[in-house]
Order: C-alpha cells, then structure tokens, then sequence
C-alpha cells in the first residue's frame, strides 16, 4: 500500500499532492520557455481551486509565492514578481507584547480601575454621587460572580477605597442587596406547559 505518510511532505497541503506532483514535474523541464508556460498553467489551475479569493489584493502574488514555496525556492523560470527567499521563512516570530498593567483585583478588571480613575476628577456633587454609587453597585455584581456566596457591603467599600487609592471612602452608599444580584443573575427554568393533547373527541349519541 501507498501510504501518504510514506511519501514526500507537502509544502502547501492546501493545494494537494497532484499539485505538487506538477511543481516537480516542472523542475524536471529542461527548456526555459517551456518551463514557463508549464509554470503558468499551474498558476491558473491553482487559482481556480479558490475562485472565490480572486477579488483579494495580490491574489495573483499570492499564487506564485506559493509556487516558489512548493518548489523549494528552486524552480527557474521568468516570475511577474519577486520571488519570496528562503531567508523570510527562517527568521523567529517577533514577540507579541503583552500589557504589564498590574490590577489589583482581578475579579473587577482593568477597566473598573480606569473608570474609578476617571470618577475621582468630577467635581463634587449629584452626577459625581450618581457615578460613584453605579460602580460600587458594579463592584459587588462582579465580585458576586467571582463568588457566589456573599458579600459584605464593607468588603465593597473598603475595596473602592483601594482601587480609588484612598480618594473615594464611603460607607452610605445604596448597594443593590446581594439576593436581588444573585436572584437576576440565577438562570430562569423554563416553565412546563405539560404533555400537548390534541382536541377531545366527542361521542355521538346513540
């Protein structure tokens, strides 16, 4: 048996063994002309396996980098466009930067830090009490979705005054009570209805 694991790796497995059976049937022409249009004719039959790719940009690119990949960097013909080097495939991934910013309690996020932030620079008054009690009330649904237990008003406040870094301290504040949270938050059963019955038939009178 033929096994595909017996035979050579596929570059590109993407476009199939009988098109890289013609790459490297290719390699085998010796008259540069003739190469040429052999290599073309692959391009074409490579396009048509995805016609719906053909409106992206550099499509046609695309196909001859592909060519090129499939033969090894090795196949001599006239390309319409610079062929990729080897070089571009060795070089390491470049690290992906990853945010250092520290937060403080995970369960409130990064951006409930930010929005503290930004509720210390109001100015006194209805709006600002308005704000403050909207993320307080925040805190503890998240808090109560880390843990489903309970949660202590103190634990809130104490914990605004951390994240606020001592700008916001409050004890007064109107929190929405933990069993209103956990009861929105609980998933709804749905109600039964009970088996279908379909129309009572009804008996004619003797």
């Amino acid at each position: 048996m033929d096994y595909n694991s017996n035979r050579k790796k596929l570059p590109l497995p993407e476009y199939g063994r009988n098109i890289q059976n013609m790459v490297d049937h290719v390699m085998t022409i010796e008259d540069r002309a003739e190469r040429n249009v052999a290599a073309q004719t692959i391009i074409d039959i490579m396009g048509n396996l995805y016609p719906y790719l053909r409106d992206i940009n550099d499509f046609k690119h695309k196909l001859w980098d592909h060519l090129a990949i499939m033969a090894d960097f090795q196949l001599d013909i006239d390309y319409p466009y610079d062929p990729p080097k080897p070089e571009t495939f060795q070089e390491p991934p470049k690290k992906v930067p990853y945010s250092s910013n520290h937060i403080k309690f995970r369960y409130y996020g990064k951006t409930l830090e930010l929005m503290v932030e930004e509720a210390i620079k109001y100015e006194d008054g209805e709006e600002k009490e308005i704000l403050i009690t909207l993320l307080a009330n925040h805190m503890k649904k998240s808090y109560l979705t880390w843990n489903k237990d309970a949660v202590e008003d103190d634990k809130i406040y104490k914990d605004l005054e951390i994240v606020s870094k001592g700008a916001i301290k409050r004890n007064d504040l109107d929190l929405t009570e933990t069993r209103d949270i956990l009861f929105r938050s609980a998933p709804r059963k749905k109600q039964s209805t009970g088996p279908s019955r379909g129309p009572k038939k009804h008996r004619k009178n003797d």
